[in-house]
């Protein structure tokens, strides 16, 4: 496992643990379903707002947030990830850009 694996694994371990609590409320996960059949789960932590936790491919990936004019874009180990009025999108290495739908 590489080293955002292991921290991505112990920062659900901890979120397991914290159950109702009021800082349970301090995080968003949201699942997505992609056109071309991809499907992620991301965490946008209100502690941490300039990154995205990502599990894609069965890897977890932390994404840096970047300027945009409009909306948000994440970047990170060959994965952008745009979320604007137009939707949500995510390039995912060569694959190009796919439209993704929250599920």
């Amino acid at each position: 496992m590489t080293r955002h694996s292991l921290s991505f694994a112990a920062f659900l371990a901890v979120l397991a643990g914290i159950g109702a609590s009021p800082a349970a409320a301090q995080q968003t996960f949201q699942s997505f379903v992609c056109a071309d059949g991809a499907q992620f789960t991301a965490a946008f932590l209100k502690y941490d707002p300039k990154q995205a936790h990502l599990q894609i491919d069965g890897k977890a990936v932390t994404l840096r947030k970047r300027f945009t004019l409009s909306g948000a874009r994440y970047t990170g180990r060959g994965i952008t990830l745009t979320m604007n009025k137009k939707g949500t999108f995510l390039r995912h290495g060569k694959r190009g850009v796919t439209a993704c739908t929250a599920t």
